[in-house]
């Protein structure tokens, strides 16, 4: 008995990742199944039941098709939920920013998660999603890495490709536990009896596991852009910059570098994008987040049809009303106020936009702008717009403040101004280091805002966190008091699993 009915796929150079999600759309909703499933009833990965591995082991692995399956179900589970629902991936664009001083909240709110970040009040209603989901994920990478290794019937090019896209993955999302959470249980199989005693791993130990499994990505991964189904031979590149190729993992190499003060090796990964003037350069403000952009390293292509972006929908406010409880978030003064004079991202509608209901006037993300199409499209030839996950703004801001750590500040003020003169403005008048580095800190906040938890991110690891968020600060702003051990969300479910220590203050 077949487990799994075989889909043809399409040998179409034109074929495009909407079109292979509908092609093969039953297997990857089985496969995700699989994957998915036995950890819905519970908050915790490692009580996984021991046959699921062993059914993705013995049959997914078997041809191409099946294989690619598993990895494209990851992407069109990080794409379908929106920034409202809490432990996507977009959703790290909206509750981390309500953690911090991006957004001003709706007070007529009453979702009581929502308050909870945005009052950095996460002991009493968090709910832990972040870390059941993104742990769910891994244990799907983690099955697919091993499924890999041990296959023997698959096309080498393809299994060496999706081996790339796994690891890749995994160290994406443990980039995130830590940065969420701190120390965090380093599942690296999908074997429960190993996962189920597992503690705490020191945070030093988890990014070293990302640097090798992003260095090993980086050795795997394709240079070029390859179609959804990975049609050999791989001179059938493609415009479509949604499969992870070996610069998406040098890019995020280069922001783990950079966050783990290795400044030297942050310049050399954030190089090699920068330096690929072929596939990568920065393009005007309102070609950024268009598909298939210059800008863009990796995007994650729309499966839901009519819509563009999950952040379009959420951010942008309908014309003739401001914010609901389905859209419930406009940009704070704070952010509003670090904006220069004249810079081209605040005005004339190119990435702030607003709307005024009578004498108040609302302001919102306007970095995409397709709020939604007709909700018969289901071809991603009629979408305008996908959704950013790595871009090379940020590449010359990790190079711009690593350059300036090692005193290198001639290169790190052309970097900088880089960005800058995209945005209107004059070249920085910083010239000591530590005028640079508040530089750089400041362009962050105001280049890269509401996307993926940059600004929450960014005051914890430059220290700044306590005096932005602290004593009259942002948190009494919005309504709650601030202890530094805010700064690290809590786990959640604690007493499921007796291995595990609670973050302090919780």
């Amino acid at each position: 008995m077949k487990l799994f009915k075989y889909y043809p796929i399409k040998r179409d150079i034109s074929i495009d990742m909407r079109k292979l999600f509908y092609t093969i759309r039953n297997l990857a909703v089985l496969i995700t199944l699989c994957v998915a499933l036995p950890l819905s009833g519970c908050k915790k990965y490692v009580l996984v039941s021991p046959s699921t591995t062993t059914v993705l082991g013995t049959a997914v692995y078997a041809s191409d098709a099946t294989a690619i399956a598993v990895l494209n179900g990851l992407y069109s589970q990080m794409i379908r939920l929106g920034p409202s629902n809490e432990g996507s991936i977009c959703s790290l664009s909206f509750f981390t920013e309500l953690s911090g001083d991006e957004f001003t909240l709706l007070n007529t709110v009453t979702n009581s998660t929502q308050l909870a970040y945005y009052q950095n009040n996460l002991g009493v209603n968090g709910t832990g999603a972040f870390w059941a989901n993104f742990y769910n994920y891994i244990y799907t990478c983690n099955a697919a890495i091993e499924g890999l290794n041990a296959a023997t019937g698959l096309t080498p090019a393809v299994q060496q490709q999706l081996l790339g896209e796994a690891k890749f993955l995994r160290a994406f999302y443990y980039f995130y536990l830590v940065n969420l959470y701190g120390d965090v249980p380093l599942a690296l199989t999908s074997d429960y009896t190993k996962n189920v005693v597992l503690a705490r791993t020191p945070k030093d130990q988890v990014y070293q596991q990302i640097v090798s499994d992003l260095t090993d990505a980086e050795g795997l991964l394709y240079d070029g852009y390859l179609q959804a189904n990975l049609i050999l031979p791989y001179t059938a590149t493609t415009a479509e910059r949604v499969r992870p190729n070996k610069y998406a993992a040098a890019a995020l190499l280069a922001r783990v570098y950079l966050y783990t003060n290795k400044y030297a090796e942050a310049i050399t990964q954030a190089s090699i994008v920068i330096n690929n003037s072929t596939y990568y350069a920065l393009t005007p403000l309102n070609n950024v987040y268009l598909k298939n952009s210059k800008e863009a390293i990796w995007q994650l292509q729309p499966i839901n049809a009519g819509v563009n972006t999950p952040d379009a929908q959420f951010f942008i406010y309908p014309t003739t009303a401001g914010p609901t409880t389905s859209n419930p978030v406009f940009l704070s003064n704070a952010l509003l106020g670090a904006f220069e004079p004249g810079d081209q991202r605040k005005i004339n509608g190119n990435w702030v936009n607003s709307v005024t209901i009578g004498t108040t006037t609302y302001t919102y993300p306007f970095k995409y702008k397709i709020y939604l199409n007709n909700t018969s499209v289901t071809t991603a030839s009629a979408l305008t717009e996908y959704e950013m996950v790595l871009r090379l703004g940020e590449q010359y801001l990790i190079r711009s403040e690593a350059e300036t750590q090692q005193n290198q500040l001639t290169q790190a003020i052309a970097d900088l101004n880089a960005i800058r003169s995209r945005a209107g403005l004059i070249g920085t008048t910083a010239t000591t280091q530590q005028q640079l580095l508040a530089a750089i800190l400041h362009e962050r906040q105001v280049e890269l805002f509401s996307e993926s938890g940059h600004r929450w991110f960014d005051l914890k690891r430059t220290g700044n966190v306590n005096a932005v968020m602290g004593s009259g600060g942002a948190t009494a702003l919005k309504g709650g008091s601030w202890t530094p051990t805010q700064a690290l969300y809590p786990i959640q479910d604690i007493l499921r699993d007796p291995q595990l220590t609670q973050n302090p203050g919780y």
